[in-house]
């Protein structure tokens, strides 16, 4: 069986508007792929500073974060779920990436350029944004750097699922934008 990695950093567990959206496409993926789920809460990883740098430079990374990399440099397809925070993503999706950035397992230098290690060829990447920003406008900036990592890291395709002006709707309307998220989701689960 394919395998699915599942990087959720929703951030408010059972009241995420994002993870609303999340639980019914990973239901349906979940026929197909064989599921692996990284919760993100914020105290999972160090950020990438001086004394990880020089571990690194010394040869040393936490074995844990080996496993992980190699888990997601292994995986056929990514979803990412994350809520839009100011005009991104939460910072532990950025100190998570940075720690599974490993060279050689992720990507390589091939000698005049860098070349992704990882197999899968589509990503999936759900969100919520509270504003009305649109998937690519200049406010975006979590969607240009899904697909900047991809092209690092070799992921393929990356596809965007976004429930949109949530914090300026009524309940109704968010539900109902919640399911139209969730039905586009389904859709493209079909050929993920």
């Amino acid at each position: 069986m394919k395998k699915l990695m599942v990087i959720d950093a929703c951030m408010r567990d059972e009241a995420s508007r994002t993870r609303r959206i999340l639980g019914p496409i990973v239901a349906e993926l979940g026929k197909r792929y064989e599921i692996e789920t990284v919760r993100l809460d914020g105290e999972d990883y160090q950020s990438v500073g001086r004394k990880v740098l020089a571990e690194r430079s010394g040869g040393y990374v936490a074995e844990e974060t080996v496993a992980m990399a190699r888990k997601i440099a292994d995986a056929d397809r990514i979803v990412i779920a994350a809520p839009f925070w100011d005009m991104s993503f939460p910072a532990i999706i950025k100190v998570f990436i940075e720690n599974m950035s490993l060279f050689n397992i992720t990507f390589r230098d091939n000698g005049t350029d860098f070349e992704g290690l990882c197999r899968s060829e589509k990503v999936l990447y759900i969100t919520t944004r509270g504003m009305n920003v649109h998937t690519g406008d200049a406010l975006d900036a979590a969607t240009p750097y899904m697909k900047a990592l991809s092209t690092l890291w070799g992921w393929g395709e990356v596809i965007t699922v976004a429930a949109e002006n949530l914090d300026y709707s009524t309940p109704e309307e968010i539900d109902r934008k919640i399911e139209a998220a969730i039905a586009e989701g389904l859709e493209i689960c079909k050929n993920f």
